[in-house]
C-alpha cells in the first residue's frame, strides 16, 4: 500500500498560509481567533476559510489550532468557534482541552503536542477517545516513534521536524505562569527557558555563570525524513506560527524538495499527500533562515550538543573567519559573498553575541556602520540577515501547478473534453476542417493561465479532422477547469469519545484540567490546573535535556565525577532560584519552583 506523506507548514496569518501552499506544503496549521497555543498568532474565521478554499484546490488541508486549556466561562465561546471553523472548511482542529471532545463529532480532532504524548500507552488512550491523529512529543527518538507506531498502528503520527525547541515536554511547563503569570498552556509563554542563569550547588558555589542553560538549538530533521517515514510518521511538522513569510517560504520549499526526492526513490511505498509541483525563483537554504544552530535533538539518542548556552538569538549561517582589521573595516577569510546591509554576528571573548550591520562591501573587505568592540582576528563570523535572500523571498517566489492530461473526443452532437474523471461537453455542430487544426486546438486548450492546472499533454485522435472555433474551445476549457476545481470536500470520519481511565501523572495539576466538564471527565471534584491552583513546590518543567549530562557529569553515560554538592539550582539575576532534580531512572531533569 502506498502511504501518503504530509508536509505540514505553519501559518502566522493568511499570507503565510498561502505562501506555504505555493511552496509545497501538503497541509497548513493556523491559529483560530482565540484559544491557540500562540496567543499573538490568531486569525479571523474568514481568513481561515479563504485559506481552506485555496488549499483545497491542491487537495491540501488546513488544520486550526484550538489547543489551549479553556476556563468554564469560555466553553460556550470555544464550542461556537469549533462550529464556525467547521463551516469555514477546516479539515481538522488541534485540541488540548478534553472538554472539547464531545463537540462536533463530524470534525476530526488531532491531539496537540500540548497533551504530552510520549508513550505508546498515552497514544493508545487518545486513540480510544476518538483522536485520529496524535502530535508526538519533540523529544522522542526515531526508535521510540517506531515503537508507538507498532503499538498503535491505526492512528496517524505527526512529528516535528524543524524549528524552535521547548526545553520542557510540551504541556508540562509552568515556569512562565509561575514567574510572570503568563501561561504556556494559554498561549502566553514568556520564554523563561531563553533567560540567563547561574548554576549553583548546595554550598552556593557557582558552577556556571550567566549562561542560557535551558536554551536549546533549533531542530532540523531534514536528513532524517526517510527514517521517520519508515518508523511510521505520517505528517512532518515545521514549527513557526510566529515566523515571517520568508521563513515559511524557505523552510517549506527545502523540506518539500527533500520529500519529493524520497518519493522518487520509493514510488511503490510513498506519495505526497496533496497535488501539484512547485517551481522556485530561489534555491532553498535552511542556513539562511532564523536558527540558533541546528540539532536533530534525540532522533538518534542522547547527545551533548543540543543546547545553545551562549545565546538564545539567531546565529545564522557561518560565513568565514575574521582575517585582519583596520580602523574602519576588516577582511573575511572564506568563500561567502556579502551585500550592503547584511547583518553579521559573532560570539565575543566574554561569550556574548555581538551583532552589527555591514554598511559597504568591497569583495571580502567589509565596512561596518560602527566597528564592533569585541571583533578581532580569528573569530568565527555568522550572517543572520542576508539581504540578497530577503530580497528574493520578499517577492513572489514560487508557482504551484497540478499537471493534467487533456483528451478531446467527438460526441454524436458535439465534443467532449476530459481529464481523468472530469469531463465537459458542448453541443457543437460538426464541421470538417479545410486545413490542419491540431496546432490551434492545442494552443487554445492549454491556455490554463491563473488556474492551478498545467497541461502536460493533449490527446487528440489521429483521424480528428473537425473545425472548432477558438471561442468554443475556450468555453470547453473553462467548463473543464470548473469541473476540476469543484472536487468534493474530503469526507470527515466521525469521531466519538469513549471515556477511559486517565493516565497517571505525579501531580494533579499536570492533567491541565481548567474547567468543570474536563474535571468530570477525569473524575475530579473540581479543576486542578496549575493556573487555577498553583502548588507551593510544583514541578515547573520536565526536561529530557539534562545539564549534568551536557556538562559531562552523567555517571550512566561515562561522565566525570561531579565536583559539586547537590542539589543544584538555577538562579536568575534577581536572586530567584529553581531546584533541579535529576531523575536518572527516567533519564529526565525536573525543574522545581
Amino acid at each position: 500500500m502506498i502511504r501518503p506523506l504530509e508536509l505540514l507548514a505553519p501559518a502566522k496569518n493568511l499570507e503565510c498560509g498561502l505562501a506555504a501552499i505555493d511552496h509545497g506544503a501538503d497541509a497548513v496549521y493556523i491559529g483560530a481567533p482565540r484559544f491557540g497555543a500562540r496567543a499573538s498568532a490568531g486569525n479571523s474565521v474568514e481568513d481561515i476559510a479563504r485559506l481552506c478554499s485555496y488549499a483545497h484546490q491542491f487537495q491540501a488541508k488546513v488544520y486550526a489550532t484550538v489547543n489551549t486549556i479553556i476556563y468554564d466561562a469560555e466553553l460556550d465561546e470555544a464550542r461556537r468557534l469549533m462550529q464556525q471553523l467547521q463551516e469555514g472548511g477546516v479539515d481538522a482542529v488541534l485540541v488540548q482541552d478534553l472538554s472539547l471532545l464531545a463537540s462536533h463529532a463530524s470534525l476530526p480532532l488531532h491531539a496537540s503536542t500540548q497533551t504530552d504524548n510520549r508513550t505508546p500507552e498515552k497514544v493508545r488512550w487518545l486513540r480510544d477517545l476518538g483522536f485520529g491523529r496524535v502530535v508526538l512529543a519533540r523529544e522522542l527518538s526515531i526508535d521510540e516513534i517506531r515503537a508507538v507506531h507498532e503499538a498503535v498502528p491505526d492512528v496517524e503520527l505527526e512529528v516535528f521536524v524543524h524549528g524552535a525547541l521547548c526545553v520542557s515536554y510540551s504541556g508540562q511547563c509552568y515556569a512562565s505562569q509561575y514567574c510572570f503569570r503568563r501561561s504556556a498552556n494559554r498561549g502566553e509563554c514568556a520564554q523563561f527557558c531563553r533567560m540567563q542563569f547561574d548554576l549553583v550547588d548546595a554550598d552556593g558555589r557557582v558552577v556556571e555563570h550567566d549562561r542560557h542553560l535551558l536554551s536549546l538549538k533549533d531542530m532540523c530533521q531534514i536528513d532524517n525524513l526517510e527514517a521517520l517515514a519508515e518508523a511510521g510518521a505520517t505528517s512532518f511538522k515545521i514549527e513557526g506560527r510566529l515566523k515571517d513569510v520568508g521563513y515559511v517560504k524557505n523552510v517549506t520549499a527545502a523540506y518539500s524538495e527533500r520529500l519529493n526526492q524520497l518519493v522518487r526513490r520509493h514510488p511503490d511505498r510513498y506519495r505526497r499527500a496533496s497535488l501539484g509541483h512547485c517551481r522556485y525563483t530561489f534555491t532553498p537554504n535552511l542556513q539562511k533562515t532564523f536558527n540558533r544552530g541546528y540539532t536533530d535533538y534525540f532522533a538518534r539518542g542522547r547527545r551533548p550538543d543540543i543546547a545553545s548556552f551562549d545565546t538564545p538569538k539567531a546565529m545564522g549561517e557561518y560565513v568565514g573567519v575574521v582575517k585582519e582589521l583596520s580602523r574602519n573595516a576588516f577582511t573575511v577569510a572564506g568563500t561567502a559573498r556579502f551585500a550592503n546591509g547584511d547583518g553579521l554576528c559573532f560570539v565575543n571573548d566574554e561569550r556574548q553575541l555581538e551583532g552589527f550591520r555591514v554598511n559597504r562591501v568591497e569583495g571580502n573587505r567589509l565596512f561596518p556602520q560602527q566597528m564592533p568592540a569585541g571583533l578581532h582576528p580569528g573569530l568565527r563570523l555568522y550572517r543572520n540577515s542576508d539581504q540578497e535572500s530577503e530580497r528574493l523571498l520578499g517577492k513572489p517566489s514560487a508557482e504551484r501547478k497540478i499537471p493534467v492530461k487533456l483528451s478531446l473526443r467527438p460526441t454524436p452532437d458535439g465534443f467532449c473534453l476530459s481529464s481523468g474523471n472530469a469531463t465537459a461537453e458542448m453541443a457543437i455542430g460538426h464541421q470538417t476542417a479545410e486545413k490542419p487544426q491540431r496546432e490551434n486546438i492545442v494552443r487554445q486548450l492549454t491556455k490554463l493561465g491563473n488556474t492551478p492546472y498545467e497541461c502536460c499533454e493533449v490527446d487528440i485522435p489521429a483521424d480528428f479532422d473537425f473545425f472548432i472555433p477558438s471561442s468554443q474551445l475556450a468555453e470547453l476549457r473553462r467548463r473543464l477547469v470548473a469541473t476540476l476545481s469543484s472536487h468534493p470536500q474530503i469526507a470527515h470520519p466521525a469521531h466519538s469519545a469513549h471515556p477511559s481511565p486517565s493516565p497517571h501523572y505525579p501531580q494533579p495539576h499536570l492533567y491541565n484540567v481548567a474547567n468543570r466538564e474536563a474535571a468530570r471527565f477525569y473524575g475530579f471534584n473540581q479543576p486542578t490546573a496549575y493556573e487555577l491552583h498553583p502548588a507551593q513546590d510544583a514541578v515547573l518543567m520536565q526536561c529530557r535535556h539534562c545539564l549534568r549530562y551536557t556538562l559531562g557529569y552523567c555517571a550512566r553515560n561515562g561522565g566525570r565525577r561531579p565536583t559539586w554538592h547537590e542539589p543544584l539550582s538555577l538562579r536568575l539575576g534577581d536572586g530567584r532560584t529553581f531546584r533541579l532534580e535529576f531523575d536518572c531512572r527516567n533519564c529526565q531533569m525536573n525543574v522545581y519552583a
